[in-house]
Order: structure tokens, then sequence, then C-alpha cells
């Protein structure tokens, strides 16, 4: 399972960033081989639907589950559409780190 979290930067000390449209950076965790990448989000700045768009961002890569703080009305819908699991966590001062580290256990 391809699970992704926003992020403020590409590192897993980077803070968790809890916009879904806006984030800076996404971290993958591939949940089978224990992989951990990166990706900067292109669509952090558009003027409009930076969330629809980071939402077909996770159709195209196969994303099964996004964490985020929140998600804005199109983009659940849209990931709704493609069963992609949501998960909002709304504690502050987490780190990719600790997030990766709850998803371990």
């Amino acid at each position: 399972m391809k699970t992704v979290i926003t992020a403020s930067g590409n590192t897993i000390t980077a803070q968790f960033d809890k916009r879904f449209g806006r984030a800076a950076w996404f971290c993958i965790y591939n949940e089978e081989t224990k992989e951990i990448s990166f990706f900067e989000n292109g669509n952090a700045n558009a003027s409009n639907g930076a969330g629809t768009k980071v939402a077909e961002k996770m159709v195209e890569l196969g994303i099964e589950k996004v964490i985020s703080g929140d998600f804005g009305p199109k983009a659940k819908e849209m990931l709704d559409k493609f069963s992609i699991q949501m998960v909002i966590i709304s504690e502050d001062n987490l780190t990719i780190g600790d997030i990766l580290q709850k998803l371990k256990h």
C-alpha cells in the first residue's frame, strides 16, 4: 500500500503540513517495500483548484491512503471517487518521521 503524507519539506525531519492541496511536499511511503520518497507539489501556488489537481496526482501515482490535516470538498469528492482513504491528523508539531513511526507499528 502506498501512503502519502503532506509535508513542509523533503526530509523525514520536516514538519507535517496540514494543508492537502497547498502542502509544499509529499512524502510517499510504500508499506510493502518500506521505501520512502518525496516529491514537490507543483500545484502549491495554483490560483485555484490546487486540491483537485493534487487529488488527480494521487490517483495517477496509485496512492491508496493520504494523511493530511484537511481536505477541501472537491479534493475529498475526487479521493472518495477513487477509493483513496483520507486520514486527518489535527496534532501540531509532528514531523514526517513521527507519522512514519506510527504507520510502521
